[in-house]
């Protein structure tokens, strides 16, 4: 049990670690972090309820369809509602980087908890694969996410709605991209490689972006 737990905690705290650790300036309160972290393990079980009851009573008739409302609709949007009303006009979040901060806390307590769950169902030597693919895709929806969502909020009013437009369904449509090859696919190890190297390298790029706006505020 403890093994478990610990293989379904670690990739999620090393994620949020490294892109907490790379807020140099002014790093955000650990326990908002922690806050936003446990808020978004709690938005498991109403999802997962949700996700059921879709499945169950067959409401969508399409497998793409169903994939895009009950996976990448349901678990961005609801992670996107509790970043955007709980830290979006906190006082915490005053730079565009922040944003990144918070949107990878609520996007890895989800995947944390949810990892949990599925190694205890399914075993631990599921641990590697699942830090590899759901874990990390998580985090990194997560970070462009907040990328927009900081990017709104510190953007002239003219385009302040767009870019909060885009912080939710930027994630949506990439997290159905990637569920979509996952269950779509016989040979999906060949097509989600090269899409987890883009989603790296998007994410990434953004939060370099990111940090660079934040170094260019501090300079004198």
């Amino acid at each position: 049990m403890i093994a478990i737990i610990s293989a379904g905690i670690a990739p999620g705290l090393a994620l949020l670690s490294y892109f907490y650790l790379k807020d140099q300036y002014e790093t955000e309160p650990l326990y908002l972090v922690l806050r936003s972290f446990i808020f978004g393990a709690l938005l498991v079980f109403p999802i997962m309820f949700l996700q059921y009851v879709l499945d169950v009573e067959n409401v969508f008739s399409s497998e793409l369809l169903y994939t895009f409302v009950a996976i990448g609709f349901l678990e961005e949007f609801f992670k996107w509602f509790i970043l955007f009303f709980t830290i979006y006009q906190h006082v915490h979040f005053n730079e565009h980087y922040d944003g990144i901060v918070y949107g990878v806390s609520v996007s890895l307590g989800f995947a944390t908890l949810e990892n949990i769950l599925y190694l205890f169902a399914n075993g631990v030597e599921h641990a590697f694969g699942r830090a590899i693919l759901p874990v990390s895709s998580h985090a990194l929806f997560g970070v462009l996410m907040g990328y927009y969502l900081g990017k709104g909020k510190f953007s002239s009013e003219k385009f302040r709605k767009r870019w909060i437009v885009f912080s939710c369904i930027i994630p949506i449509l990439l997290h159905f991209i990637y569920d979509s090859i996952l269950t779509s696919y016989m040979h999906w190890k060949y097509i989600i490689l090269p899409f987890m190297l883009f989603l790296w390298w998007f994410a990434l790029h953004k939060a370099k972006k990111a940090r660079v706006r934040l170094i260019d505020s501090k300079l004198p």
